[in-house]
């Protein structure tokens, strides 16, 4: 059996490059035999970039509601929040940080960018990787997928519990190993980039559909006039469109594209219309438990509870190396 763990930030609502990208993937590897799945928001986290605690809670019961209502089985993987289990985190933290050296924090990719991005700078920001380190080794987690920019992380994590494992003189903790798939999707946004909350380019599929329609118009598109054929390939609204249409739709599309006399507008209105198709159950579902947090609610409680104890027993195996 493989454990697998994955967390998400509750920095906002899960938007069309999460779920393609990240939530269908990981609902589908979660139901394989033989895997036994960690699923957690990573709510302490979400505080080095914002602080407001009404915000994060709204964003966890939003993100929650959208892993539930793509198919994630809670019966079948531990689902929780970082934040109900923090003295496990935060003291697994603490032990951590006393075996990492700073070279090797100061030495992330991830926080060199930041901090050269951000007007706030913090120390959560720098200890990151101690916390995420924590996350994973806390469950004795062995699989860890993630994306190219997270390989230095779970290195990271790796050289802390080998060097705790040294200092113990035996295995406290599984050495992990990332998972890092070479054909996770690249999701564009509404303006070419990478689909990124960060970058407000983003296409929320769960918005009332007005709203959604609205999101779509947005999409940035060149001045190739209705009547003169256009080219799919560096169309955006192509791009998302043969994402989630039927091969044929797909097909007549771009026939459409190539022959001429087809305008943006109707792509846009196309890819409307796919939305809500391919996501019909899914909206459905996340307007039914965003109407009904408790059961979400419920729901995280139940594997809170399950996954005290496996978090109890890792730190017990630690503090016994400084006889606490």
């Amino acid at each position: 059996m493989m454990r697998i763990l994955t967390g998400i930030q509750s920095s906002g609502r899960p938007h069309l490059g999460n779920i393609l990208g990240a939530i269908l993937p990981a609902v589908e590897l979660s139901k394989k035999s033989g895997n036994e799945s960690f699923l957690f928001i990573a709510d302490l986290h979400t505080l080095t970039s914002l602080k407001d605690g009404a915000t994060i809670r709204s964003n966890t019961l939003s993100i929650a509601a959208a892993w539930l209502a793509c198919g994630l089985d809670t019966q079948h993987t531990y689902f929780y929040r970082q934040s109900k289990l923090a003295a496990y985190h935060t003291e697994l933290l603490w032990y951590l940080s006393c075996v990492t050296p700073f070279p090797m924090l100061a030495n992330a990719h991830s926080f060199k960018d930041k901090s050269n991005k951000l007007a706030d700078v913090n120390a959560g920001l720098f200890t990151y990787p101690v916390l995420q380190a924590a996350d994973i080794l806390l469950y004795d987690a062995e699989i860890i997928p993630v994306g190219k920019d997270q390989r230095q992380h779970i290195e990271m994590t790796r050289d802390m519990a080998g060097a705790v494992n040294r200092l113990a003189q035996k295995d406290i903790f599984v050495i992990p190993e990332a998972e890092i798939s070479e054909h996770v999707m690249t999701i564009p946004g509404i303006d070419g980039q990478k689909m990124s909350k960060s970058l407000n380019n983003y296409i929320d599929v769960f918005l009332p559909e007005k709203d959604l329609l609205k999101q779509i118009k947005k999409i940035v598109t060149d001045a190739t006039p209705l009547e003169d054929p256009k080219n799919p390939e560096e169309d955006i609204t192509f791009k998302l469109y043969q994402l989630i249409a039927s091969p044929e739709q797909v097909a007549t599309m771009r026939a459409n594209y190539l022959q001429g006399g087809y305008g943006y507008g109707h792509a846009k209105q196309a890819l409307y219309e796919a939305i809500l198709v391919y996501f019909k159950e899914a909206r459905e579902k996340f307007d039914y438990f965003m109407a009904n947090p408790k059961e979400i609610e419920a729901k995280l409680e139940e594997g809170e509870a399950r996954v005290k104890p496996i978090a109890e027993a890792t730190i017990q195996r630690v503090r016994e190396i400084f006889q606490f």
